[in-house]
């Protein structure tokens, strides 16, 4: 396969491509690194040294006690538990949905499934903040039941889990499993929920895990959805009660980066961990083989 630079011409400019391909990844860390690095190190600054006019991007005093007072002054612990079980909550949900979805699109093979398949794509084209106004309605009076889910985990975890790039993703992958182990299932007996779970499942760890990770780091991550459904201070996930208690004056800017600093460490860790199973299970559920 040739790539948009043959390999001739790299051997004919090594220097050249060195040089490109060094400037690049400089570029990117800078990028990308550099944001987490005003974060961590704008921490152990002082507010005096933070409100300077010219930044200083090498603290003149570190103060790394900060740390500390942001995690009890602002309760973070507390907040992170509770991101921790909305999170957990999301995900399990997604994962039943978001499985049962696919492969019935994959192998069930109903009546119209192409047709669900491009409306379920087709709304990933809606912006997010389109959805807002209709979703929280529905979560305020769920039609039919009449029952207000505000300030409760369900506001998050029902209008998330059918997620229509999971379910494609799924749905992938599910296509390359042959029909020939579903049938061989199928004569021994085995019924479409047996062969779910015993067949499909097991050949499908890792675009569950692709899928498991983006369903918590998205959960994690979350912002604007949180803050309309969970007005109640005490049932915050982490960003919504940082940002609630910087409106409000409560804590100094250092304490805010402090902050802000813990509460993406355990999402930095698990996309650290899981980067190879998140490559190889997106590049598994898009390649036919």
């Amino acid at each position: 396969m040739r790539s948009l630079v043959s390999d001739s011409e790299l051997r004919r400019h090594p220097v050249l491509y060195r040089v490109v391909l060094l400037s690049l990844a400089v570029l990117f860390v800078v990028v990308f690194v550099f944001p987490l690095y005003w974060m961590v190190t704008g921490a152990v600054k002082t507010p005096v040294e933070l409100a300077q006019p010219v930044p200083t991007v090498v603290p003149h005093s570190w103060h790394p006690e900060t740390y500390l007072d942001a995690w009890r002054k602002l309760d973070i612990g507390r907040y992170l538990l509770n991101t921790a079980f909305y999170a957990l909550g999301g995900w399990l949900f997604q994962l039943i949905v978001d499985v049962a979805a696919a492969y019935a699109l994959s192998k069930l093979r109903p009546r119209f499934g192409k047709l669900i398949l491009g409306g379920m794509l087709a709304s990933l084209m809606l912006p997010a903040a389109a959805l807002l106004v209709p979703s929280y309605l529905t979560v305020a009076d769920v039609p039919l039941l009449h029952v207000n889910l505000l300030n409760t985990p369900w506001a998050l975890w029902l209008p998330g889990a059918a997620n229509a790039f999971n379910i494609y993703v799924l749905k992938r992958f599910f296509d390359q499993i042959p029909d020939e182990l579903l049938d061989s299932a199928g004569i021994d007996g085995a019924g479409r929920l047996r062969m779910l779970w015993h067949v499909v499942l097991p050949l499908s760890r890792p675009v569950l895990a692709v899928v498991s990770i983006f369903a918590v780091i998205g959960a994690w991550k979350d912002f604007l959805w949180p803050l309309l459904v969970l007005q109640d201070p005490g049932s915050q996930t982490i960003s919504v009660a940082l940002s609630r208690l910087a409106f409000n004056g409560y804590v100094t800017p250092n304490e805010m980066f402090a902050g802000l600093a813990i509460a993406s460490i355990p999402m930095v860790v698990v996309f650290a961990v899981f980067q190879r199973s998140i490559l190889s299970g997106l590049s598994a559920g898009a390649l036919k083989g």
